[in-house]
């Protein structure tokens, strides 16, 4: 048994506990942002990076029909005390240096402050053509600085909001005001009951289409509090009637599948709040499996 009291088997090798990246680079590289101190609700977001690399050694990296054993896999750490402008800047900084290395790179928060760090680490050379894409039910496009305002400021910092896709928009979870500004910014924006009945893939190449329009590289932001409730207990924000997990998960990989995707994140898991079985924890886990799975599919 494992430390963690994990079996081993040398027939079922499991992910996690890569090597850190180095100046040959990787495929994927797993950076940790935990940032959580400008978060608009009580949150210890910023132990989930511990919490999903123990989480990933309970999985394998076999995914039938996609070679994701056959990736490089590096892993940056966390990046120390990621809060405020300073903080902010070290993020960038060393987001900046991952995706450089890596062929994608996927940052785990952290609340939904670090998508700004993450963002303009890895596309923010080529913001001006640059899109971004959310899986998110909320706007994130408030004022001030939170984990409810990255959207905006990265528009202010020169995204173009016409480029921006957000789905999983959730109804009681936002507000006219709100909407307004997205429509203002030319946001396109896919509402969660749209998801009831249109084909994901076709959902997921509506917004890489818009965000790619105009070549440049995409960031992805997998806020997973777009999930239900009953899958995403460890998100303050949370609401029944929210994506399943398959559904996040099947995003997260037809997303990392597009060249022009040269980063994720994942925002808003408090494993300090999660259910004893950490269902909420072992989700983002996944998702940076799926990630991997797209990249391996490219």
């Amino acid at each position: 048994m494992s430390a963690l009291g994990l079996s081993v088997d040398p027939l079922w090798p499991r992910a996690g506990d890569w090597p850190p990246l180095g100046a040959d680079g990787a495929d994927l590289t797993l950076i940790g942002i935990p940032t959580q101190e400008t978060s608009l609700s009580a949150t210890g977001a910023g132990a989930t990076p511990a919490a999903v690399r123990d989480a990933l050694r309970r999985y394998s990296t076999f995914a039938p029909g996609a070679p994701v054993e056959g990736l490089r896999f590096a892993d940056a750490g966390d990046v120390p005390s990621p809060d405020g402008p300073e903080g902010r800047a070290r993020a960038t900084a060393a987001m900046a240096e991952a995706a450089a290395r890596s062929r994608l790179t996927v940052a785990v928060g952290g609340d939904n402050a670090l998508t700004v760090p993450a963002a303009l680490g890895s596309v923010g050379g080529d913001l001006g053509r640059a899109g971004l894409i959310t899986l998110d039910a909320h706007h994130d496009l408030r004022d001030g600085t939170s984990n409810g305002s990255p959207v905006r400021e990265l528009i202010e910092a020169g995204l173009d909001g016409r480029r921006i896709v957000q789905i999983g928009i959730a109804d009681f979870a936002n507000s006219a005001a709100y909407a307004r500004r997205a429509a203002d910014y030319g946001i396109t924006v896919i509402l969660r009951d749209e998801l009831h009945t249109r084909p994901l893939d076709d959902v997921i190449a509506e917004a890489l289409e818009i965000a790619g329009a105009a070549g440049g590289p995409i960031h992805v932001d997998l806020d997973v509090d777009v999930c239900d409730r009953s899958v995403a207990p460890g998100c303050p924000a949370s609401v029944p009637g929210g994506l399943s997990a398959w559904e996040l998960r099947r995003f997260a990989r037809l997303a990392a599948a597009s060249p022009l995707v040269r980063s994720l994140d994942i925002a808003e898991v408090d494993a300090t709040a999660d259910t004893p079985d950490q269902r909420t924890v072992r989700l983002a886990a996944l998702l940076v499996l799926e990630a991997a799975a797209g990249l391996a599919a490219r």
